[in-house]
């Protein structure tokens, strides 16, 4: 689609995508192939060997690239193998400095793995931005962010990160996962580069794990692809049509997540047994009026704790809901609760979760896109 005018919902229903030249199909067709023949040696349609290139994985790069206002999308095997391909560009001896409430699978690939190699993390509350810059020195690189972060929902300000990277000539990245591009597009706010675990809103259907980053610059996207080839953590086509599929309801699902995200807020917080709760859209949310600056929405992501802060009580409604079901990820169609500390967090220390104010007792919820009726009277026979 060569239209850029075309508004969001529009974009991402037809970005990136054309029919099938071949017989016109509308949807684009799963290429479950792993080589194609060549006419003569080096002479071909532009595909090799599918871990290199595949037309179906083509077309959502393209479409990746469309709806975060990019130039060029490259997909992977999950999120983290994106943040793995990241990483990859820096060198021993070089410093990141990274929010420290953040997903803690992305915690671990940089304390656990990629520190053995020579990398150094700082780990800081960014939402005073001005708490970076202390941390820079020569050996630092990149900065990376998540916003709003998981599990806590701070919100992090985009642009003031991209001023601090372009005066230190620092890379940086924005994991926009929780926002997706529906509510966010980092690359507008300064960002070089942005992430997503498409396994969540993107794919949108818990049926699918895939990755994605999305850049403007040339250069950096020959990097990045080098290492998408070199080391080989691509999707199958499948995967691809799946998450192309996912992108195409996007903006109806995301809709319906932001209302139904909003109303359970709000229903939790006037809750007698409820005591924090964690949401973008309330006014005196911390940083609430930079995310209404560099968001469309609040989203469906929500967590809070109860006045019984014990692990039992918190235990209790994560093993009595019915239509909010216990389970790692978020993003979907349908409505999941998590226990961050054991589950999606757990491989952050005790220590380090207390400290960045992460509860043992903290219940998270992915809203998804049932009657919130129905979601409201789940939750209030858990909490009781």
């Amino acid at each position: 689609m060569e239209n850029k005018n075309y508004k969001l919902a529009t974009q991402l229903i037809h970005a990136g995508v054309e029919p099938d030249p071949t017989t016109g199909a509308i949807m684009t067709p799963i290429y479950q192939t792993s080589t194609y023949v060549q006419e003569a040696p080096g002479v071909h349609k532009g595909y090799e060997y599918a871990r290199t290139q595949n037309p179906t994985r083509t077309v959502l790069q393209n479409a990746l690239a469309a709806i975060e206002k990019g130039k060029h999308g490259l997909s992977f095997g999950s999120g983290l193998a994106a943040t793995d391909a990241v990483m990859k560009i820096l060198n021993p001896g070089d410093e990141v400095i990274s929010t420290n409430d953040l997903y803690g699978g992305t915690y671990r690939i940089f304390t656990k793995v990629f520190a053995r190699y020579g990398l150094k993390f700082h780990f800081t509350g960014m939402a005073d931005a001005s708490a970076i810059e202390p941390l820079i020195n020569a050996q630092t690189k990149m900065i990376w962010v998540e916003t709003p972060t998981n599990p806590l929902l701070n919100i992090i300000d985009i642009e003031a990160c991209a001023a601090i990277a372009r005066k230190h000539n620092l890379l940086l990245v924005v994991d926009n996962t929780f926002a997706s591009p529906y509510l966010q597009n980092p690359l507008d706010l300064g960002a070089d580069i942005v992430l997503h675990s498409a396994t969540k809103y993107l794919g949108g259907h818990s049926d699918v794990v895939h990755g994605a980053l999305i850049v403007k610059d040339d250069e950096l996207h020959e990097q990045l692809k080098f290492i998408q080839n070199s080391c080989g953590a691509v999707p199958g086509p499948h995967d691809c049509w799946l998450v192309l599929r996912g992108i195409k309801t996007l903006h109806v699902r995301m809709q319906r997540h932001c209302e139904n995200g909003e109303k359970i807020a709000h229903y939790l917080r006037q809750h007698p047994k409820v005591d924090k709760v964690y949401w973008v859209g309330f006014e005196d949310h911390p940083n609430h009026a930079i995310a209404k600056k560099q968001m469309r929405g609040f989203g469906g992501m929500i967590s809070f704790t109860l006045k019984d802060d014990s692990l039992e009580a918190a235990n209790r409604v994560l093993s009595g809901t019915h239509l909010f079901s216990l389970a790692e990820s978020l993003g979907g169609v349908e409505s999941l609760i998590g226990h961050p500390a054991s589950m999606t967090h757990g491989s952050i220390p005790r220590e380090e979760r207390i400290k960045n104010g992460l509860a043992d007792s903290l219940i998270r919820l992915s809203v998804g896109i049932e009657d919130v009726d129905d979601l409201i009277e789940d939750l209030a026979q858990a909490i009781g």
